[in-house]
């Protein structure tokens, strides 16, 4: 059986790191960092995640605000706010809650973000930044799952590496992470896709399979091979006849794979509570970093 890649274990520490230095700050007798939260509509899945940050925020001892409009909000109330933000030397970085509604040019506000207070690690510069190996922001769950891979000491450097789904937000920027020189990282990567055929072909091969899909149970334990390092970004809501009426899945089928593996992260409690930790982490980054911190 595989040994467990534990997320919730890793954010905990994380976070009892960062609150050791925000108390040493404030001993100092200065601010607290200042994460903002922008959330726009009525989206539950959104709500309980900006809800989550700012708990998470109180755990470590930062100041946190969270600014909400209604999804009729227009597009230039909303770079007005994001404007305010980002002259605001009371702020050091904030985030505005994806997806948004249909009015809104999702690229243009990502854009509008001062890239110094982008501490989701989405805006352009700093994502060319991370793919010149950099420093910059990293988007939060890549940035999880090299910190949970570097924790548990799980070797990187010439393995085969598979990534499956190419999103903005974890699998495109993760197939440079893996790939860049450093630890975690010098990996050979693949990135597959929807398009790809025959995505077992590669699966079987790999040392490292990290699979973003949002497809329940899409990786079984026959795509895998013995030993392979098995990290799970998806996480999904199932039907069921519990008393919640759902349970949470990854795409991962884990039993099958953890039969395998030589180490799986599970679901929940892997990669969610690293990404959420480490939203935390970029978040002292730029208090540190910040021109306006003097």
């Amino acid at each position: 059986m595989a040994e467990i890649l534990d997320g919730l274990k890793v954010s905990k520490e994380i976070k009892q790191e960062i609150k050791a230095e925000v108390e040493k700050i404030v001993a100092g007798k200065r601010r607290a960092p200042h994460l903002v939260a922008i959330l726009v509509g009525n989206n539950g899945a959104s709500k309980a995640y900006v809800n989550a940050k700012v708990k998470d925020c109180e755990e470590v001892g930062f100041q946190s605000s969270l600014v909400k409009f209604p999804s009729t909000v227009s597009e230039s109330e909303l770079l007005e706010k994001i404007d305010e933000l980002n002259k605001s030397k009371a702020v050091d970085g904030f985030i505005v809650q994806l997806p948004l509604p249909d009015q809104i040019d999702q690229e243009k506000i990502i854009n509008a973000i001062d890239p110094r207070k982008d501490v989701d690690g989405f805006h352009p510069e700093n994502f060319g930044r991370m793919a010149l190996e950099m420093d910059t922001f990293l988007p939060a769950t890549p940035f999880g799952i090299l910190t949970l891979l570097e924790r548990y000491n799980i070797e990187t450097k010439g393995k085969d590496c598979v990534i499956i789904g190419r999103s903005k937000i974890v699998g495109r920027p993760m197939s440079i992470l893996m790939g860049r020189k450093d630890f975690p990282g010098n990996s050979t990567v693949t990135l597959t896709h929807s398009y790809t055929k025959d995505i077992e072909e590669y699966t079987k091969k790999a040392d490292i399979v990290i699979t973003a899909l949002g497809d329940p149970h899409f990786l079984k334990g026959d795509m895998i091979k013995d030993g392979a390092v098995i990290v799970d970004v998806g996480i999904t809501r199932v039907d069921d006849d519990s008393p919640k009426g759902y349970y949470l899945a990854g795409d991962v089928d884990f039993d099958s794979c953890a039969a395998k593996a030589s180490w799986i992260t599970p679901v929940p409690g892997g990669v969610g509570p690293m990404t959420r930790a480490m939203l935390m982490k970029n978040t002292i980054i730029a208090y540190k970093t910040s021109v306006y911190n003097d």
